[in-house]
């Protein structure tokens, strides 16, 4: 096994790795909860048909903004559960990407993981969406690739052959630079592996010691990955350990 500081760039899936969005994917949820009160959603159901509407959502219409594909994951995970919704609420919980919370040991993490890498991000998400995100995370990165600028959502091979393209064009950097750091495995472990990139799984949900999915799509297979570490926290202290 390499070093952690052999590596040149960390690859950072946004959304479940940097910014709670299980957090807030439920918070901007509430007005639906609150509107058909007496069918008591639940966060874990509610975050599992999140996870598997939004999954078919992206492969049905990969080139959807996402504001507009949020919408579309809330109408279907309403009419999943027999909710009331409507136009405006499902358009409310599409723009509500800009006020998902950052994890709290994300922007110290980085700060300190600055020091050692170049700092990508590969997100699914829009590029107003990230500029919002972006400014929660205490960094500047050295460059950000959206859903919006490929045309498709991961785990497409084109998000990461995007990606791979652009380091190199962009910043010089060779698959072997790359340490691809995330908490997904559908998203994320599983297409970096079939690229041939390391990895770091930030497994903020424990899965490897039988924690839940949550929002992510559950995979049949679970991927190998290079290193392990349950907050982006415990990985800077690692990086600083070296």
């Amino acid at each position: 096994m390499r070093r952690l500081t052999d590596y040149r760039v960390l690859t950072f899936d946004c959304y479940g790795t940097l910014v709670d969005w299980e957090r807030g994917i439920w918070d901007a949820l509430q007005p639906l909860v609150m509107r058909n009160a007496a069918a008591c959603l639940t966060r874990n159901d509610a975050l599992r048909a999140f996870a598997q509407c939004e999954s078919r959502q992206e492969r049905a219409t990969p080139g959807l903004r996402y504001p507009e594909l949020l919408a579309g994951v809330h109408a279907r995970v309403a009419e999943r559960f027999d909710l009331k919704t409507d136009r405006e609420l499902d358009a409310a919980f599409g723009a509500s990407v800009p006020h998902w919370p950052a994890f709290p040991d994300t922007a110290d993490a980085l700060r300190i993981l600055k020091k050692h890498y170049k700092l990508v991000i590969l997100s699914n998400v829009h590029r107003d969406g990230i500029a919002a995100s972006n400014r929660k995370l205490g960094v500047t990165f050295d460059a950000i690739y959206t859903a919006e600028d490929i045309g498709a959502y991961k785990p497409a091979d084109a998000n990461f052959e995007y990606l791979l393209s652009h380091l190199k064009s962009d910043l010089g950097l060779e698959p072997p630079d790359v340490l691809h750091t995330a908490q997904s495995l559908y998203h994320d472990h599983v297409p970096a592996r079939k690229f041939g990139l390391a990895t770091a799984w930030i497994d903020r949900q424990r899965l490897s010691e039988g924690g839940s999915w949550g929002a992510t799509e559950r995979v049949e297979t679970m991927p190998q990955t290079d290193y392990v570490f349950f907050s982006l926290g415990e990985m800077a202290e690692a990086v600083e350990g070296v």
